[in-house]
């Protein structure tokens, strides 16, 4: 998969905190917003895997929990009848009752997901050189994590769901909050 070309020059440098965090799309609400969604591969946007997610609190941890795009209720990674198009997704984010969108993989699509975490400086934009050569190897689409502080790149192929220490690799049954905040 190709990488998309920003549409947006400025790197937006996001402030987190453990509890309570602004997400990084969230910061980028109005205009900003649905700019930095069109940097996400055609490739993605036209399958219907798309969600709409909120955080919320759970036993003290904050987590983003999926749900169905301008429908009722919660999506769940396994059942493709809680998964909407992009344009649904994005739609419904723009009523203001989400955090942002997530892709979804599943045995459907050519797709894997790989999250570096805690590999990045939501301040200065600096990558960790673990996480570099990582980015760089895979090519694909590669874009700054939900919470500033990570990676997820997406590429063609198929793997196992594992994770080991800070990565992680998904093809089916879970999903990434997307940004379009484009590395590169």
């Amino acid at each position: 998969m190709k990488r998309a070309a920003p549409r947006s020059t400025a790197e937006s440098k996001t402030p987190t905190t453990r509890k309570g965090y602004m997400n990084s799309v969230q910061q980028e609400a109005g205009p900003r917003q649905a700019e930095l969604l069109q940097n996400i591969p055609d490739e993605m946007r036209q399958r219907p895997q798309w969600v709409v997610w909120r955080l919320e609190e759970r036993d003290d941890k904050v987590t983003k929990v999926p749900y169905i795009a301008g429908g009722v209720g919660k999506a769940d990674t396994t059942d493709l009848m809680t998964w909407r198009t992009f344009e649904e997704a994005a739609q419904a984010l723009g009523t203001g009752r989400y955090s942002g969108v997530g892709f979804v993989f599943s045995s459907g699509d050519p797709f894997t997901g790989i999250d570096l975490d805690k590999c990045r400086d939501p301040e200065t934009g600096e990558i960790k050189e673990w996480a570099e050569k990582i980015i760089d190897a895979l090519g694909g689409y590669a874009e700054v994590s939900q919470s500033g502080e990570g990676v997820h790149i997406i590429v063609r192929g198929k793997g196992p769901n594992k994770k080991r220490g800070k990565v992680e690799a998904y093809s089916s049954g879970r999903y990434f909050a997307t940004t379009g905040r484009v590395i590169r």
